[in-house]
């Protein structure tokens, strides 16, 4: 990121003060615990913050290379991986899931097994879901440390699908599956594939699906009053759409599945680094073909719950901003992570801003990560 910035001196002094007044007031409002904030624009990184604690009861301030744990910003990067695996010619996006789990078939509630296929699992259109009953007793990728991938995905196959695959959008565990089909396909673990595909070329040494540099990681905090709680085992919290369980001592135990939609631990920069990879065309990890199917809606007129936005193979897609009430341009990517992460790229306007905080959820829905985007436009 090396490229002169021809944002004027005057306007980028104006947004860093609107993204410090917004970061200040979340800290000092005790509605963040501790957050890393970048942006970078045409090729340069012209903002960069690390504000509040890592571990408020140790008195251990954020610094830039903070490492979070990262819930769904796990999900870009094995995209990501599974789409270079497809350049490679080593899957394809329409071989049926079961060519690699023979025995995951789960079925539609009138008994009938339909054809599941990589493609359906990148988009989110297979029938899965997220919130399953507590019943099917089915770990989605934060909580039930020691769960193994077998008997996760024989869970989750037991459990009805709730529409058939292509017809419908739903956000799901669809890409905890399609970590366990990589392993099957490749030979190898889900860890050491993304890790060759995406976090090794690129240099991203603080990601993974394990913490060795224990002390600059973040530790976790629950929503609450009057402010935000250090998480205990399991932690419930109230998420958008209901309750979420986590367990944050999960990344710790090496007899859990690694799990392809919750599972890896990062920081701030390398994941700026990895989107402004893909925003340029994806050179080294993801050819241009891989970067359209990331770049594009894959889903239609499916409703993914935000008016005017749909899907790609990776992450959510800006197709009208008006109507999702955004300030994005057309074509804009977005996502984040409910242990307290928000993103966006904005191509049109070469534009990738990273939002990392340790509170859940504060950090990824509400206010803070609002504001956030707002004070990037102004």
């Amino acid at each position: 990121m090396t490229a002169a910035s021809t944002i004027p001196f005057a306007e980028q002094d104006a947004r860093a003060a609107r993204l410090d007044a917004v970061i200040d007031a979340a800290i000092a409002e005790e509605r963040i615990v501790g957050t890393v904030v970048m942006v970078a624009e045409n090729g340069e990184i012209v903002y960069r913050r690390a504000a509040g604690h890592a571990d408020r009861e140790a008195g251990r301030l954020v610094t830039e290379d903070t490492i979070f744990r990262l819930a769904s910003v796990t999900k870009p990067m094995v995209a990501v991986a599974t789409l270079a695996l497809v350049d490679a010619g080593k899957i394809a996006l329409d071989d049926p899931v079961t060519k690699y789990l023979p025995q995951f078939r789960p079925r539609l509630i009138d008994g009938t097994e339909p054809v599941i296929t990589i493609r359906h699992l990148l988009s989110h259109t297979s029938g899965l879901q997220y919130g399953y009953d507590a019943g099917a007793d089915i770990s989605e990728g934060l909580s039930m440390p020691g769960r193994g991938m077998a008997e996760n995905l024989e869970k989750i196959a037991a459990v009805p699908l709730m529409f058939a695959p292509g017809t419908s959008w739903r956000y799901s565990v669809a890409i905890d599956v399609l970590g366990g089909l990589l392993e099957q396909a490749i030979g190898k673990t889900l860890p050491d594939i993304v890790a060759e595909q995406v976090t090794r070329p690129l240099g991203l040494a603080d990601t993974a699906f394990s913490v060795t540099a224990l002390d600059r990681l973040a530790t976790a905090y629950a929503d609450g009053k009057p402010r935000p709680t250090p998480m205990t085992e399991p932690q419930r919290v109230e998420g958008k759409d209901g309750a979420l369980i986590f367990s944050p001592g999960r990344l710790f135990d090496p007899t859990s599945f690694p799990s392809g939609g919750a599972g890896m631990a990062g920081s701030a920069p390398d994941f700026l680094r990895f989107l402004e990879t893909i925003r340029k065309g994806g050179a080294p990890i993801v050819s241009l073909s891989g970067v359209k199917l990331l770049s594009e809606n894959a889903i239609g007129t499916f409703d993914t719950g935000v008016p005017g936005r749909g899907f790609s193979l990776g992450w959510s897609i800006t197709i009208d901003p008006a109507a999702s009430q955004s300030p994005f341009s057309p074509g804009s990517w977005q996502w984040g992570g409910v242990y307290g992460h928000s993103w966006f790229v904005d191509p049109a306007r070469k534009l990738s801003v990273v939002g990392f905080s340790n509170t859940a959820v504060a950090g990824v829905n509400g206010a803070y990560p609002d504001a956030i985007r707002a004070a990037v436009y102004g």
